[in-house]
């Protein structure tokens, strides 16, 4: 095991590194640059300007010299500041970060709690009434995407029944029920999102594990069929929706951006929207370096709970 994870870790830095490369040499291929901006800005149009503007922001280097000036202060902990706000990358990702945790991880506890009971239900009760309602809930929500449910939500309550989600903002540790108020509405909307396709998951693996020889075995037993599916079925059939799970952390990151900008949550999704429109090319690679790492350390921890869900299954 610890052998495993340590490879795994070891992994992590060439995939960042390549990662990061790609990041940064794309969003300098994007028609219209940093410079533009701050010229139209400022009422600036001469070759004059453009150089000293250029040489105060340390844009007049090659780009590979550029990046690896970058990637040497990334080395040192130290991701570049902000081209607008001179600003620290690294203070304005701890101020946003947390924000952003905090809306995927109440998604996600949305999706699972939304996702797992009714995927078991579905396949227990296949070919149901209960089981096509679950099936067609689930296409529906894989149908509408997320950022235009938000929409819905911020016009026609509004106009119905003059009633909004809050907008303001409050840090949790300030007052937990204001912070929970704004920031349910989103996260119930990203979680069903993303449950659409772990409810289909769990309800195709627990199909497959319930026509297993050690289930009809286990219920010939005499063992009562909450048992029967909690402990037996269901914790064989997780291993793939635990993949799934995994996989889709790059969605909550993804889906995070628009519902970040329709209900003014100040968090790393509207950090990056912001940044890319201005071409503030630090913050830009400063914020996928760090998606980019938490969705590799997730990947892995859910490596990891495979020897927890199944004994089988053996890390070397």
């Amino acid at each position: 095991m610890q052998a495993f994870v340590t490879r795994r870790l070891l992994a992590l830095v060439p995939t960042l590194v390549f990662a990061s490369l790609i990041v940064f040499v794309s969003m300098r291929l994007i028609p219209g640059d940093v410079i533009d901006l701050m010229l139209a800005q400022n009422d600036l149009s001469t070759d004059h300007d453009r150089a000293a503007i250029e040489a105060a922001l340390g844009l007049d280097q090659p780009m590979h010299v550029q990046y690896f000036r970058w990637i040497g202060g990334v080395l040192e902990g130290d991701l570049g500041r902000s081209l607008w706000q001179n600003t620290p990358v690294t203070e304005q990702l701890a101020a946003t970060l947390p924000i952003t945790f905090e809306l995927g991880f109440l998604a996600l506890i949305v999706a699972l709690t939304v996702a797992l009971p009714i995927g078991v239900y579905s396949a227990l009760k296949q070919d149901t009434l209960g089981d096509y309602a679950a099936r067609s809930f689930s296409l529906v929500m894989l149908a509408i995407p997320s950022f235009w449910l938000g929409t819905l939500v911020m016009v026609f309550p509004s106009v119905w029944w003059r009633w909004s989600p809050a907008l303001e903002y409050t840090p949790f540790f300030e007052d937990p029920l204001n912070n929970l108020a704004h920031m349910i509405v989103p996260a119930v909307l990203l979680g069903l999102s993303l449950s659409a396709v772990t409810m289909r998951m769990t309800r195709t693996m627990m199909l497959e594990v319930l026509r297993q020889d050690y289930i009809r075995t286990a219920r010939a037993k005499g063992l009562n069929e909450t048992r029967v599916v909690a402990r037996h079925a269901l914790r064989n059939g997780l291993i793939p929706v635990v993949t799934l799970i995994g996989l889709q952390a790059p969605l909550l990151i993804g889906g995070a951006v628009i519902l970040e900008q329709i209900f003014v949550v100040p968090g790393m999704g509207l950090l990056l929207l912001e940044a890319v429109f201005q071409r503030d090319y630090p913050v830009i690679s400063g914020v996928f370096l760090v998606v980019g790492f938490g969705v590799l350390v997730i990947n892995l921890l859910v490596d990891l709970s495979y020897g927890w869900l199944d004994p089988k299954v053996r890390h070397q």
